[in-house]
């Protein structure tokens, strides 16, 4: 897998739509599932829990910040690929890593470090502006972090990743933990993006929504979200003008969202 690196990076998001949505198959509110088309055929989001998924893609499938055992998983597709985005226990836990099959990890530098040889053999790192090419898709490692200054010290400045994957001619964004960063709102082309919205950790849904309106992504969707209002998130958006769609997922099947 080569990876380089890339000052540019562009992204676009989505707004208000809790019943069906045009271009899902099956974007309903609380679905177990949700697929969007691309060329060669779809890409299928499962909502597993909190900021967990499992992403089918024509290539492979992904997953994406998986913990909380490999149970979790079982009735879900394989993996060909894990991405983590940064080391927090709810995004990187390493007895779910070691229980699931032997695929190929991508990581951010910190996290790679904290990997034990075993998973390291298998692992590549991919810091903030990096490119990769994996199950025939590009991926953009983005940044990641916050910026107001009394959040800092959750997810400091050049640490952590967000990713952009390129999936048979779509942009998909997977914010991981994160305010709104300048190369976030310089997105262009999304058109799914996954934002995290929970104090005091990651964004207000406030400012997820000033963020919805300034990269437009066709669709967003919240995640990493316990404890915050979503329907007002999704009211902000649907005021703010910027066309996005919001689809409401159910990222907490133990009910304590």
């Amino acid at each position: 897998m080569q990876i380089t690196r890339r000052t540019g990076l562009s992204l676009a998001v989505a707004a208000l739509g809790v019943t069906a949505l045009p271009r899902f198959a099956a974007a309903q509110q609380g679905a177990s599932e949700f697929s969007y088309p691309v060329e060669g055929g779809n890409v299928v989001f499962h909502p597993v829990d909190h900021a967990s998924m499992v992403v089918e893609t024509p290539g492979g499938v992904i997953y994406v910040d998986p913990v909380g055992g490999a149970e979790q998983y079982a009735d879900l597709p394989q993996p060909s690929l894990i991405l983590i985005t940064h080391e927090h226990g709810d995004h990187y836990d390493l007895p779910t890593l070691e229980a699931l099959p032997d695929v190929r990890l991508i990581t951010n530098p910190a996290v790679h470090e904290m990997l034990p040889d075993a998973l390291k053999e298998r692992a590549s790192t991919m810091a903030n502006g990096d490119m990769a090419e994996a199950l025939g898709m590009q991926i953009e490692a983005v940044p990641a972090h916050n910026t107001t200054e009394d959040r800092m010290q959750y997810h400091p400045e050049g640490r952590d990743n967000g990713y952009v994957l390129t999936i048979g001619g779509k942009r998909f964004y997977i914010a991981g933990d994160t305010e709104p960063t300048p190369e976030m709102q310089a997105l262009t082309d999304i058109a799914v993006a996954f934002l995290p919205m929970n104090l005091p950790y990651t964004m207000t849904v406030q400012q997820a929504a000033e963020a919805v309106a300034a990269f437009k992504p066709a669709v967003v969707f919240p995640y990493h979200h316990r404890g915050s209002d979503i329907q007002e998130f999704a009211q902000l958006v649907l005021d703010g003008g910027s066309g996005s769609e919001v689809v409401i997922a159910n990222w907490y099947p133990d009910g304590k969202a």
